[in-house]
């Protein structure tokens, strides 16, 4: 019997490109060594270890796979082409956020859903653009970007800001007699659609009628990506759904062992809510995403550093948190944009001091150490700050 080699090889040929696409996607970041601790993570939540251990490990989990997530919305947006690629990355960029979220409401882990909230905000504006100006500046004078851009962002920033910060003026003008938690709900969901909205007007306006505006920034964001690694035909389109969906699944299941885990951890060690809301889930979703953004800054990349760290406040800002109050609305959890008075402040200080440093389109390692020392500020406040929400 004669075999056809060409035909072997064709036969071959969906095999290869299978493990192929599965090498690139495992080696797509040094952080994905975590990823066989997935099924430790399953382990111990069933065999009843302590609530420390189910979430440390899941904690650790989450980092590579958010990397993964990222790497999959990457790819399909090389290949669906400008404007939806752009789509899909302003709705995946935060995926983790959401799903930990989504998660935390199911359980009515309300405090943890608005200290993540805050706490990404915060990661993002002060922690990680901290590191960016430092990183980039310690051994350059002064770094630019895009002020045009800046600008735009930072006043998108004030907006959201306005948006969360009214519900707590609004409670704490009223007198307690006249107290109805009614209506915060009211202004909560009435705030959320107008924030998203104005979130859809942004989109519109990147990436449609003033793109010519964002151009020179992709432009550079392309160089420093094509810099940070070889360059290779994007994934096909339905290994990077497969991707995506699968990553997504498993996020799924760590971050419900995590949030579930959340309530014996506070009985236990004495730490709130507040504080792992706030400082410790942020860093699971944008671990990979801070590296990047620190790296490209050092490569005096900052337009793209600047857009990881100020874009992905906005995308929590203006699309998450609002979404969040919505999904509370139609599930019926009482989730809504009402802040105690010490969170409000903060939100308000970290929105300030980034704008005053951002509008001029310029940055020095100094200015990062501002940031930073905020952000240890802030956190060394939440550490003692109660659960119990303060008027």
């Amino acid at each position: 019997m004669v075999y056809d080699q060409s035909e072997n090889e064709t036969l071959l040929q969906p095999s290869l490109r299978s493990r192929s696409t599965l090498k690139r996607v495992l080696y797509c970041s040094p952080l994905n060594i975590l990823l066989f601790l997935f099924p430790l993570g399953l382990l111990v939540d069933y065999l009843g270890w302590s609530a420390l251990w189910v979430f440390s490990i899941n904690f650790l989990v989450i980092i590579p796979l958010a990397a993964v997530l990222s790497y999959a919305t990457e790819q399909l947006s090389e290949r669906v082409g400008q404007t939806l690629g752009g789509l899909l990355n302003a709705t995946f960029g935060n995926a983790i956020e959401l799903i930990v979220s989504l998660i935390a409401i199911r359980q009515n882990q309300i405090r943890v859903v608005q200290a993540s909230m805050l706490g990404s905000i915060l990661s993002n504006l002060l922690l990680v653009l901290g590191c960016c100006f430092v990183a980039g500046g310690y051994n350059r004078e002064q770094q630019r970007f895009n002020q045009t851009v800046a600008q735009t962002m930072s006043s998108l920033l004030a907006l959201s800001m306005i948006g969360l910060l009214l519900p707590a003026a609004f409670h704490a003008s009223l007198p307690r007699t006249a107290y109805n938690e009614d209506q915060i709900l009211k202004l909560s969901r009435g705030s959320a659609l107008i924030l998203l909205l104005m979130y859809v007007f942004f989109l519109v306006f990147q990436l449609k009628t003033h793109k010519r505006l964002f151009q020179e920034a992709e432009g550079r964001e392309d160089d420093a990506l094509s810099e940070m690694s070889f360059h290779e035909e994007p994934l096909a389109v339905k290994w990077a759904l497969t991707t995506l969906l699968l990553a997504t699944l498993l996020v799924s299941i760590s971050a419900d062992k995590l949030v579930g885990s959340i309530d014996d951890i506070v009985a236990s060690t004495g730490i709130s809510k507040t504080f792992i809301g706030l400082i410790v889930i942020p860093i699971v979703g944008n671990a990979a995403e801070h590296v990047t953004a620190v790296v490209v800054a050092y490569k005096d990349k900052m337009d793209l550093a600047v857009g990881v760290a100020v874009g992905s406040s906005l995308q929590i800002s203006l699309f998450v948190t609002p979404f969040m109050v919505l999904v509370g609305w139609v599930s019926g959890t009482q989730m809504s944009l009402l802040f105690s008075t010490f969170e409000t402040a903060v939100m308000f200080v970290a929105v300030l001091i980034t704008n005053y440093l951002i509008l001029d389109g310029e940055s020095n390692w100094l200015e990062g150490a501002m940031l930073l020392s905020t952000y240890l500020i802030i956190a060394l406040a939440f550490v003692y700050y109660p659960d119990t929400l303060g008027s």
